[in-house]
């Protein structure tokens, strides 16, 4: 507990002075003031974090979390259990989604055992093991509240010490049959919403499945009472340990003041429970993409962020992260070298701030 009420006391509001000034270069450049929409808001918002107008990524990670999920015992989840191991064991190989992903935009896949249900023999994964996964929450918490600040506490090292390597950059993955299931059910103790909201089908799931997951998520929200007031014991008793690890990592972003760009449904339901430890935190988060999973759009809602893309995605493992590093990086760059109406002998006066329209 004590690295994570450390890190909550580090966090600090952005720079608003950098903000200003990379708000100024851009109003500065050859074309309507505002015209870049969201490459303009991305490099002004990282300025805010770096305390820098002019950034870069020169190293970039996606670090996935993996862990397994009692309450799949429920039927929940159309894939078998045993799908988070071998997709956890592939991360390294370079042939999941994400991995491809991660080799086109040369961005590092960093992959950790939080509670894989069995052994992998790679050191290439970050053993970090909590359990063999949770408890399945229908007959009782999750985890215990230590072990979720302990998940937390374990994605705050692994943020910190990357951030100490010199990765610019760092977006949320995870791996976890049944993690939609944990999720939907903190979304709905947080922000009060329906499970009949909050609950897709996953990876895909028949009508009837879909029905036994939500009632088993109003099942397990009924029997543990979580604590809306308190997101560790929302984790703690419906959630899992990759959604604990997302939300430290998060919230090393913050302490570090370095960008973190979430994926999907589930990182935005970590990055949730990290805005309810500190509300500073969404200064220094970028959602990628809306996620199809139902509830995507409502936890958005809740962190009171706009997605950069919309491409119908939801394969989860951090997929749309570094599509999402692209965009900045592309910000990033026009921001340094675009022209300047001073440069071409332009004024800028007849033109008007779209921003304010």
């Amino acid at each position: 507990m004590k690295l994570l009420k450390y890190t909550l006391n580090q966090i600090t509001k952005p720079n608003e002075k950098a903000k200003k000034l990379a708000k100024e270069k851009w109003d500065r450049l050859i074309k309507p003031m505002g015209s870049l929409g969201a490459l303009e808001e991305i490099t002004i918002k990282i300025a805010g974090m770096t305390g820098k107008v002019i950034n870069k990524l020169d190293k970039k990670a996606i670090v996935v979390m993996c862990s397994d999920n009692g309450v799949v015992e429920e039927g929940v989840s159309s894939a078998p259990q045993i799908f988070t191991k071998v997709l956890a064991e592939n991360m390294t190989t370079g042939v999941t989604g994400v991995a491809t992903l991660g080799k086109y935009t040369n961005t590092d896949i960093v992959t950790v055992d939080l509670g894989i249900i069995g052994e992998i023999d790679d050191s290439k994964v970050i053993n970090r093991k909590i359990e063999n996964g949770t408890k399945n929450f229908v007959k009782g918490p999750a985890m215990t509240y230590e072990e979720a600040v302990r998940s937390i506490e374990i994605g705050i090292e692994i943020g910190d010490k990357l951030y100490k390597e010199g990765y610019d950059i760092l977006g949320t993955g995870e791996v976890g049959i049944g993690n939609t299931t944990t999720s939907a059910a903190i979304l709905s103790v947080l922000s009060g919403l329906d499970v009949d909201i909050t609950c897709g089908k996953g990876a895909g799931l028949t009508d009837e499945q879909h029905t036994n997951k939500k009632n088993t998520i109003r099942k397990g929200i009924k029997l543990n009472k979580p604590n809306k007031e308190d997101s560790i014991d929302v984790i703690a008793k419906v959630g899992g340990f990759d959604i604990g690890g997302m939300c430290g990592l998060i919230l090393s972003a913050a302490k570090n003041k370095k960008p973190v760009v979430i994926d999907g449904f589930i990182s935005a339901v970590a990055a949730l429970c990290a805005l309810r430890l500190n509300s500073l935190v969404s200064e220094y988060i970028i959602p990628s993409h809306l996620s199809a999973e139902p509830g995507a759009k409502y936890v958005l809602d809740e962190l009171k962020l706009k997605p950069i893309l919309n491409l119908g995605m939801r394969l989860g493992e951090g997929s749309g992260c570094p599509l999402a590093f692209q965009i900045i990086e592309i910000g990033m760059y026009t921001l340094k070298n675009m022209g300047t109406f001073e440069e071409v002998s332009l004024s800028s006066s007849p033109l008007v701030d779209i921003r304010e329209e």
